[in-house]
């Protein structure tokens, strides 16, 4: 999905890591840091435990902004991040929407 949205990023600029590594799930070259400065955390489960979970995703982001996505079978993939940082980026949207409207 990162390589769908940014172009100018090659194969070799965005890495899933394997499963049960420590880390971050997706390893990102410094160039795609500079594109996506979120760190991602994984999960593919029928049951899962959301807040530890999000402890971990938490533990592993270090400077970057924390990315959960969550999948389970036959169902869509789902982003959490947190609400501060969900209504900033709302704010930069509208921000661009309005300077784009005048």
């Amino acid at each position: 999905m990162i390589l769908n949205v940014y172009k100018s990023l090659e194969p070799d600029d965005v890495k899933s890591t394997s499963m049960g590594a420590s880390g971050e799930d997706v390893q990102l070259s410094p160039y795609a840091r500079k594109l996506f400065s979120y760190s991602v955390e994984c999960k593919n489960q029928e049951r899962l435990n959301f807040w530890g979970c999000w402890d971990q995703t938490v533990s592993n982001a270090g400077d970057y902004e924390p990315a959960m996505f969550v999948k389970k079978n036959r169902r869509e993939v789902l982003v959490a991040i947190r609400a501060e940082h969900f209504f900033k980026l709302m704010e930069k949207t509208n921000a661009e929407n309005v300077q784009t409207d005048d």
